[in-house]
């Protein structure tokens, strides 16, 4: 059994080269510096220093245990001053869009509770456009959801490729107008679709449309019409038509975080796990 007590005493011996200066750093006496390194060596089995009365080396032995020794005590420190810092706590205001709180929100949230069990949430799930507004008003600290083309707010985390989703074997009939399900305004991915359609010359009606995504999709498994979500973040149930490279095609869409000017330790924390964190990856359900 490794003491780490003794570990420590080993290393300060092995840096300072004396039973001496070592007890001296260490708050201990020699007689104490002699018996953990005592104790140690039988621990291990091995010798671990060359003494005489005028010099101190490592053996070949203490050579690689220093090396481990090293390593301990670079674990214990900071499992040290993790347990000794002051637990994060407070509330995080955040808002994100429908489709990511559906797809990989949840497992950030899962890995932030873990580290910081005392930080209450209010998550409000909208449309992007009123998540900005809610933003603006000052009602929320931090927002992740999808940006126009060409708005420079907020910092990107990764672009999702919109694609035509529909109901399995669902075959769109290219020569009448596209029957659309759409979120209601403000959405980004309404504006981006109708956008494209105009552009590319196709004629549509809007069947049904919705206040979320979860209705869009309810909508579309019914079979009222097609539907679209960024590919990475597929609905429920759903599949692109067997036609639909005779679609029109869809843009990217860009994915960003926003954060208030001013953040809280708890938010700011939030904020830079939300960016480091892959958010790309889809949630089969």
């Amino acid at each position: 059994m490794l003491n780490p007590v003794w570990i420590q005493t080993f290393s300060t011996v092995a840096t300072a080269r004396s039973f001496t200066d070592a007890g001296r750093q260490l708050g201990l006496s020699q007689s104490s510096v002699s018996d953990h390194i005592r104790r140690l060596e039988q621990s291990v089995g091995r010798r671990l220093f060359v003494r005489d009365t005028h010099s101190l080396a490592l053996t070949p032995d203490g050579e690689a245990l220093l090396v481990h020794a090293r390593l301990i005590l670079e674990s214990i420190a900071r499992a040290e001053s993790q347990f000794s810092a002051p637990r994060l706590q407070g509330r995080v205001r955040l808002g994100t869009s429908e489709d990511l709180a559906q797809g990989p929100l949840p497992n950030v949230l899962a890995a932030f509770r873990d580290a910081h069990p005392d930080v209450e949430f209010e998550i409000t799930i909208g449309m992007t456009g009123r998540l900005y507004e809610l933003m603006d008003a000052g009602s929320l600290d931090l927002m992740v959801g999808k940006r126009r083309e060409g708005d420079r707010r907020g910092v990107p985390l990764f672009r999702g490729q919109l694609g035509w989703l529909a109901r399995p074997g669902t075959v769109i009939d290219v020569r009448q107008p596209l029957p659309l399900i759409l979120v209601h305004e403000p959405s980004v991915t309404r504006s981006v679709v109708l956008d494209a359609l105009a552009k590319s010359g196709w004629r549509w009606h809007i069947v049904c449309s919705s206040s979320s995504h979860s209705g869009c999709i309810a909508a579309a498994r019914g079979g009222l019409g097609v539907t679209v979500r960024a590919q990475n973040l597929s609905g429920r149930g759903l599949v692109p038509p067997v036609n639909h490279a005779e679609l029109p095609a869809l843009p990217d869409v860009e994915f960003v975080s926003l954060s208030a000017r001013r953040l809280s330790k708890p938010a700011e924390t939030l904020l830079r796990l939300l960016q480091k964190s892959d958010l790309r990856a889809s949630r089969e359900d």
